[in-house]
């Protein structure tokens, strides 16, 4: 059923309210950076000069060379152990049969309920216990976890959906379940596959509770951490503030860019790019 003009016209509007609420924050962060940071008040205004020294100044002032190692290294950890167990559990709730499936599934589930405030005190006395505190592990294992309840949700509803005479046709050559799940179901889901991981990985680089209790040495402090922390350093210097923002969310939106087609095509859900 086509829209008529004035739906149109109405759908147009306020997709484009919508997005100038969205950008403009942006603008204003991206104009800020650039702006010689005596001129700057904190006000939206354009600079009459722009000065790209603002992000070398953030860079090396804000130690932002480590902080963002650790984050690369702490989303990298998480985003492989979440994309390999959720694929391998997905597979498993969406195809296999066993005892309690269901009633294990919807525990799983209760994890998307469980916000990060709610555990993190009990998950510092038992990473104290078991001497993890303040390395790499005490942020990837968690998050992980954290991260599995809606990985294994996402993956069962896209292995549910794939066709079933390919997965007859398969059994039917021989293939055991890891070769099927590796080798037929995976490489065609690669889409929903990416999503998952790049939602993983923005839900992980941003992560700020998590790094804040649990690491205590600047060795281990995760970029968001770092741009706190620079941020009492610098309260009205807002180019360098603005700078190190930026530094900060380039990563993800870099990725973003890059695996868009694929994110999109799994948001969708559908097979028909493929």
């Amino acid at each position: 059923m086509r829209m008529s003009l004035r739906e149109r016209v109405v759908d147009h509007t306020i997709l484009t309210l919508f997005a100038l609420f969205a950008v403009i924050p942006l603008v204003g962060v991206v104009v800020s950076a650039v702006t010689p940071s005596a001129a700057n008040d904190g006000g939206f205004h354009l600079p009459t000069t722009i000065d790209l020294g603002n992000f070398g100044l953030a860079w090396t002032d804000g130690h932002f060379g480590s902080y963002m190692l650790s984050s690369l290294l702490v989303t990298v950890g998480v985003v492989v152990l979440t994309t390999v167990l959720a694929v391998l559990a997905g597979f498993a709730f969406a195809r296999l049969e066993f005892a309690g499936s269901t009633v294990l599934f919807f525990v799983l589930l209760a994890g998307l309920m469980l916000p990060s405030e709610a555990f993190i005190i009990p998950l510092y006395f038992n990473l104290r216990s078991a001497g993890l505190l303040d390395t790499y592990a005490a942020l990837i294992l968690p998050q992980t976890a954290q991260s599995l309840a809606f990985g294994i949700f996402w993956m069962r509803n896209t292995f549910r959906v794939f066709p079933q005479e390919v997965i007859e046709a398969a059994r039917l050559d021989g293939a055991r379940d890891l070769r099927l799940l590796w080798g037929v179901v995976v490489p065609p889901s690669l889409p929903s596959v990416a999503t998952m991981a790049v939602l993983v990985s923005m839900w992980t680089w941003n992560e700020f509770l998590m790094p804040l209790v649990l690491i205590t040495s600047e060795d281990h402090r995760t970029a968001p951490l770092g741009l706190a922390f620079f941020k009492g350093q610098h309260l009205t210097d807002y180019s360098l503030l603005s700078a190190g923002g930026i530094i900060v969310a380039l990563p993800i939106v870099v990725l973003y860019v890059l695996l868009q087609k694929r994110f999109i095509s799994g948001m969708l859900g559908g097979f028909a790019d493929r």
